[in-house]
């Protein structure tokens, strides 16, 4: 039986940093439990341009595509502005998630107990918070056409296009339904069907995948800017959100927020299954590129951390696994280690990207 096989793109900024955390927990399943993995490295935006001239090699786009999953640290910063958009970094993710077919966003939004005092909302909405938002990833207004600026009379004309197909939504909406199987067994689908025919679209193709393939999950709908009142008002009341690419970029970015810190947020982006049924998969902390604090040692490593979390429940199967590594972040937080972004209660102990790391490698030797 072959190890499961793991390429790692740290990318730019804190990315080798909280990347090189992810390694001691890697390297401690393959130690402690008997887990091994085939990991492989390679450079992914700024660090590629740097290396190469381009954002991402058709080398690294090859070896993407070959892997059981790939962990992705940030791309980007000011050294890079100035570059033609064709090779700036970010271009190197976006054909990750292009030519990997990455059609569903998974961003868990999840508010640890001992963080609560952290969000902008009362301690009471937020705490023991558990949503995911599955955000459709490769289609809709960021890729529609036509598109442009254009010239229009004596004026210039702004265009972009919103565009789904059907089946489109429905891989993007079996994604949601079988998740909430997994989870709360709820959920709710976005979009603006009172003036967006795309939201009409969206709603019927929803709610048909629904009767006919999911009838055992509670389905409802909600106009996507209700949505945001919601989130606000009382997020708990969601399990499972779908919506579109434009709606979830918004909404997931909201809920981050309710958790107390981009530091904490990991995502997933999964495409259609593999020979091995296991679907391609791109694992990414929330976070930018934090070129402010890069080398500092200041940098949450967390979201990174839990981003191979969910690598080890959804690519892996090892759902038990990615509880133990879930549970030992939590332990660490409970006990009041604290990175830079997490700092300003009194009696936390402030510690660094490596001790945060250490930390948790120091809660799963506890766990077993």
């Amino acid at each position: 039986m072959t190890n499961p096989s793991l390429l790692i793109l740290p990318g730019d900024g804190i990315g080798p940093e909280v990347m090189a955390e992810v390694r001691k927990i890697i390297d401690w399943y393959g130690a402690k439990r008997d887990l091994a993995f085939d990991v492989s490295e390679g450079l992914v935006g700024g660090a590629s341009y740097d290396a190469h001239g381009t954002p991402l090699t058709d080398e690294t786009m090859e070896q993407a595509q070959s892997v059981d999953a790939v962990l992705l640290g940030a791309v980007g910063g000011p050294k890079y502005d100035n570059l033609d958009f064709s090779v700036k970094p970010e271009r190197g993710l976006l054909r990750l998630r292009k030519e990997m077919d990455l059609y569903a966003n998974l961003r868990p939004a999840q508010c640890f107990d001992a963080l609560a005092d952290f969000s902008s909302l009362k301690k009471d909405v937020v705490a023991g918070l558990d949503i995911m938002i599955v955000r459709e990833l490769t289609s809709g207004i960021y890729f529609g056409e036509p598109r442009g600026i254009f010239e229009e009379g004596n004026e210039r004309v702004g265009i972009n296009t919103q565009r789904y197909t059907e089946s489109e939504i429905e891989r993007v909406a079996r994604s949601a339904f079988e998740l909430a199987r997994r989870r709360g067994n709820k959920v709710c689908s976005m979009e603006k069907a009172n003036v967006m025919e795309s939201g009409i679209l969206w709603r019927e193709v929803v709610q048909k995948v629904h009767d006919e393939e999911y009838p055992d999950v509670e389905l409802s709908h909600m106009y996507a800017d209700a949505g945001a009142m919601q989130l606000c008002r009382w997020p708990k009341q969601f399990d499972v959100i779908v919506t579109d690419n434009l709606f979830g970029d918004l909404l997931s970015d909201a809920a981050a927020m309710l958790t107390g810190s981009l530091g904490m947020l990991p995502s997933a982006s999964l495409g259609a299954p593999m020979a091995n049924g296991r679907p391609k998969a791109l694992y990414e902390p929330v976070h930018g590129s934090a070129p402010d604090i890069a080398g500092q040692g200041k940098a949450n490593p967390i979201a990174c951390i839990l981003s191979f979390a969910m690598a080890l429940r959804y690519s892996f199967d090892m759902g038990d696994e990615a509880d133990r590594l879930e549970k030992a972040v939590e332990k660490v937080l409970a006990d009041g280690v604290r990175t830079a972004d997490l700092l300003g209660e009194e009696g936390v102990t402030p510690v660094s990207t490596s001790e945060m790391g250490d930390a948790i490698v120091a809660a799963l030797d506890a766990s077993v």
